[in-house]
């Protein structure tokens, strides 16, 4: 994100929230980008493994959409309200455009948080290759009102899901070392570890350094393609 739109978001929510909400936004912003380069990435065999089912209380619902057309105008503004309404609806349009999905959680039929899935590649320079059905999973967010409650997990699952064929796909997401909450919230979803991994893009160049740690060893010893995948990155650090 440029210093400008970083800036135009704080502005906007600075009018919306007020001075402390705007504060303590921004010493979080701050932190991010101390340690937004160390990122946990994780992985799911779709196929691979029977993914448990779901429960959930039937006011909760996960909804599929592939088109801005799709999107109710209540959702929309819900999604674009909290920082620059120009930069996100611009933002929306174009993975829709690029072909991405963007999956709801619906709680009494309130729009309680969304995430987005992208299959073959990422929308963003990613740590390695995906093949033609891998799927990435990534910005998600849950309203402030619905936080604490599980829904996160809850909607990750119904992705999962959703997405598991016969064919064999692999789910991958990334968060943050620092988002304690995020990783947390994860771990009550089928998703496990593959590794730490740091990225710089330059000039259309992507430079991805791993960072080997213990958890490294808790990958699923029968999962060979994910393996191979992580120690394919790794041989092409730049």
């Amino acid at each position: 994100m440029s210093f400008s739109k970083a800036i135009s978001r704080l502005a906007a929510y600075f009018k919306r929230h007020g001075l402390a909400a705007t504060i303590f936004r921004a010493r979080l912003a701050v932190k991010r980008a101390l340690f937004a380069d160390r990122m946990v990435i994780l992985y799911c065999d779709l196929v691979e493994r029977r993914l448990p089912n779901v429960n959930a209380p039937t006011v909760l619902k996960v909804e599929r959409l592939r088109a801005l057309t799709e999107l109710r105008t209540e959702h929309l503004q819900a999604m674009t309200s909290f920082w620059n309404p120009k930069l996100a609806n611009q933002n929306i349009r174009e993975r829709f455009e690029k072909g991405a999905s963007l999956w709801l959680i619906e709680c009494q039929e309130q729009l309680a948080g969304y995430g987005w899935t992208f299959q073959g590649s990422t929308i963003e320079p990613y740590y390695f290759p995906l093949a033609q059905d891998d799927v990435h999973l990534f910005d998600f967010y849950m309203f402030p009102d619905y936080r604490g409650q599980g829904m996160n997990p809850y909607l990750i699952g119904g992705i999962l899901n959703s997405l598991t064929t016969g064919r064999g796909r692999r789910a991958f997401i990334e968060v943050a070392e620092w988002n304690s909450a995020q990783l947390s919230s994860l771990r009550k979803t089928p998703f496990r570890r593959l590794g730490s991994a740091r990225s710089l893009t330059i000039f259309g160049y992507t430079f991805v350094s791993w960072t080997k740690d213990d958890t490294d060893a808790r990958i699923d010893n029968n999962s060979e393609s994910v393996s191979q995948t992580l120690e394919t990155a790794r041989s092409n650090e730049h």
